[in-house]
């Protein structure tokens, strides 16, 4: 099946507004660049919570599939057409977790598999890098950024 195909099974939150002065979705040559995404939900509200204090890791896995929910419907909407996707890239996700949690990796592995499950296994698996932040953006539990190839 095409991205297209598979993301039609999915519910997509509305693409996010930016809440600073950025772009959400930046193209140059080949290359689309995405802002960092937090985990919004379709009523329009953010999945939050520090993992290993008030959240486990299963819900931030949750919460970076909703993630990377939110970052294909900013790219359907950029792109029009997510068919336009050569591949993934590299992924940057970064969780508010305590000090003491160490599986960043398999917290980020919500957005990467879902990428995975959507563009395929070579197309959809990329670069990653995951790691714990002391505090995110209005303490939401995850925040993905990243770099798609274009065809």
């Amino acid at each position: 099946m095409s991205a297209e195909e598979n993301v039609a099974q999915l519910e997509l939150p509305p693409a996010p507004k930016p809440a600073g002065v950025y772009k959400p979705c930046l193209i140059i040559d080949n290359m689309c660049y995405f802002s960092g995404h937090g985990p919004l939900k379709s009523d329009g509200t953010l999945i939050t919570g520090r993992v290993g204090d008030d959240v486990d890791q299963q819900y931030g896995y949750d919460a970076a599939r909703q993630t990377g929910l939110a970052i294909l419907a900013t790219l359907k909407g950029h792109l029009g057409d997510l068919g336009k996707i050569k591949r993934v890239v590299k992924l940057l996700g970064m969780v508010n977790s305590s000090a003491d949690f160490v599986n960043h990796p398999a917290v980020i592995n919500g957005c990467s598999e879902l990428f995975r499950d959507v563009f395929g296994d070579d197309a959809g698996v990329g670069t990653r890098s995951a790691i714990g932040m002391g505090s995110l953006p209005g303490n939401i539990t995850v925040e993905i950024e990243g770099v798609f190839e274009l065809n």
